[in-house]
């Protein structure tokens, strides 16, 4: 893969034009109304082990970000934020139970106390050994609240039976992106502009960004292309579709593997069907030679059809050395169940593994605002 990266520029595609399963919805709603219309508590899937030199601490938040959070644990104790642990970036506007880790000292919970007001509270905290990473949570519940539903109850509720039966495009929500394509626009800039200078390195570009920043373009440009590449699929109808040459994901880990020889086989079939495996599309970035899972033969064709277009993204994320990686390509809601309140207010709860969008599961089920 990864073919043809002549320096051309790149077009953004905005996060509308991404295709979807059915049709795009002619069915509408009012999402985010109120504060507690969007509700996500995150799950660890581990107890902390009560005693370490960090302390996790799970809070209740509301119309704050995770990074605004993580600068108020900094700020109001005295600890560099670069100390601060999180699993996973939660919406801002929103209801959202997390968990954040800091280093223990004397009078913390104290001081971590202080912090609590109308928009934030602390739930509980226990000691740990180990600092509260990225990607640390096993999953999160939803209970979202859609206001003034337009259009068919029988629409609404077809489409939300279609994602337990068809399973759902694992797109990067637009939250990833930063508003109108902010952030993978800016790494297109750089990354054209190293091409210009035949010396210079992207990374030295990205020198005065802070740490996060520099991580959540990165992140950007990588989704970018990921969705591209879905939306692609979609479009061939082969995203839940065994192809030559695919890596498959086991379903609920980050655990893949390549059928030897491509003998796809009736046993392979049904574990697809049953959405125990699923087809996984690239993280883009820099093919090591340690790295076994590398799509060959038609889907590696279709990955580089793929990239094409945006090739300077592409060129950009080699030359950082971020290290190429997989997603798979759909999801599969747990315990999706809903209800009407008050004529046009639908509730609608599920949980999905850590790295999945709840806005990419209600963009299949209607319009919102």
């Amino acid at each position: 893969m990864y073919k043809n990266l002549d320096c051309n520029t790149a077009t953004i595609a905005p996060i509308e034009s991404l295709r979807y399963v059915k049709s795009a919805p002619n069915i509408s709603a009012k999402l985010k109304v109120n504060f507690d219309d969007f509700k996500v508590e995150e799950y660890l899937g581990f107890e902390p082990t009560g005693s370490g030199d960090h302390l996790f601490i799970k809070l209740k938040k509301i119309n704050l970000s995770t990074i605004e959070v993580a600068r108020k644990l900094s700020e109001t104790t005295g600890t560099k934020l670069s100390a601060i642990g999180y699993s996973g970036m939660k919406d801002k506007r929103g209801e959202c139970t997390q968990w954040f880790s800091i280093p223990l000292k004397s009078k913390i919970e104290s001081e971590i106390a202080s912090l609590e007001n109308e928009q934030v509270k602390i739930i509980s905290s226990q000691p740990n050994i180990r600092k509260l990473k990225i990607g640390n949570h096993k999953e999160n519940d939803f209970n979202i609240k859609l206001r003034g539903c337009q259009g068919d109850k029988y629409e609404f509720e077809d489409r939300l039976n279609r994602l337990m039966a068809h399973g759902v495009p694992n797109y990067f929500g637009m939250q990833r992106f930063g508003k109108k394509m902010k952030n993978v626009q800016i790494m297109v800039n750089l990354m054209e502009e190293t091409q210009q200078i035949r010396d210079s390195k992207i990374s030295q570009l990205l020198q005065h960004e802070t740490r996060v920043k520099r991580g959540i373009l990165i992140s950007a440009a990588r989704a970018y292309l990921f969705n591209q590449l879905l939306s692609n699929r979609i479009q061939l109808k082969n995203w839940s579709r065994y192809q030559p040459g695919d890596v498959l994901n086991l379903d609920g880990t980050d655990s893949y593997f390549l059928v030897p020889n491509d003998q796809w086989d009736e046993t392979l079939q049904e574990r697809l069907n049953s959405f125990d495996i699923h087809v996984s599309g690239p993280l883009a970035g820099h093919i090591f030679s340690q790295n076994k899972y590398v799509t060959r033969s038609k889907a590696a064709d279709i990955e580089n059809d793929s990239m094409e277009n945006s090739s300077s993204i592409l060129k950009g994320l080699m030359k950082l050395e971020v290290s190429a990686s997989r997603r798979p390509l759909r999801f599969r809601p747990k315990n999706l169940r809903w209800s009407w309140q008050d004529g046009n207010i639908l509730n609608v709860r599920f949980s999905l593994r850590r790295g999945c969008y709840a806005t990419s599961l209600l963009r299949e089920v209607c319009l919102t605002d």
